[in-house]
């Protein structure tokens, strides 16, 4: 989805201001996120456990009923995950990270690049993946309003997260890069009258792909 137009993703909720402009633009896999957080084939496995069970009780009709309640139970959560990917977009500029993120209701939350302290890579085997961010000062964005776009069990300093992401490790690097030119940027102002130190660029620390999510 990289290199799309914003108005084609309507991924911003405002045109660029002039000097912006925007690096990349892509949403979540849907067949991923079904995957990584709605935890499809955890729900199966426990419903053919629970089929099991009532096949070994003799109940026949009590296991084809846990099938069928097993069943819905998973196209819920596929057209959950489908509505998820096809209403979120991310979007990397040169300054900041914008997610577009809601099913009923969108939002966007405008992520500036310089609070950005580090990110945290997850790489699938088929090359997509999570990224989640750590991030600098006292704001903090509600756990609930960005799940399933946050990183699991961070409930007390919420961490923005960039769910099922194709090619994860390119758009990673891009926002190394985007980080470092801001920080570069910052280093070549003039400095102010207290002078203070010029931060690092954010640090991509990649996991490997059997880390929980």
């Amino acid at each position: 989805m990289s290199g799309l137009l914003a108005d084609q993703l309507n991924g911003l909720p405002a045109p660029l201001p002039p000097g912006e402009a925007i690096v990349w633009q892509g949403r979540p896999d849907a067949g991923r996120l079904l995957q990584e957080a709605f935890h499809a084939r955890a729900v199966a496995f426990y419903f053919v456990v629970l089929s099991a069970a009532g096949l070994l009780m003799g109940s026949v009709t009590g296991a084809l009923l846990t099938v069928g309640a097993g069943a819905i139970c998973l196209g819920v959560l596929a057209m959950l995950a489908r509505a998820s990917a096809r209403t979120s977009v991310y979007t990397l500029t040169d300054r900041r990270l914008v997610l577009r993120v809601g099913m009923a209701l969108p939002m966007h939350f405008n992520l500036p690049l310089k609070q950005v302290e580090a990110a945290d890579l997850r790489l699938a085997a088929d090359g997509s993946g999570d990224i989640a961010l750590r991030l600098a000062g006292n704001g903090r964005i509600a756990w609930a309003l960005l799940w399933p776009h946050v990183r699991p069990w961070r409930t007390r300093n919420p961490e923005p997260m960039l769910r099922a992401v194709p090619d994860a490790e390119t758009v990673a690097r891009l926002l190394h890069q985007c980080c470092a030119a801001l920080v570069e940027v910052e280093a070549d102002a003039p400095a102010p009258v207290q002078a203070r130190p010029v931060r690092r660029p954010a640090r991509i620390a990649a996991q490997p792909a059997g880390v929980a999510a």
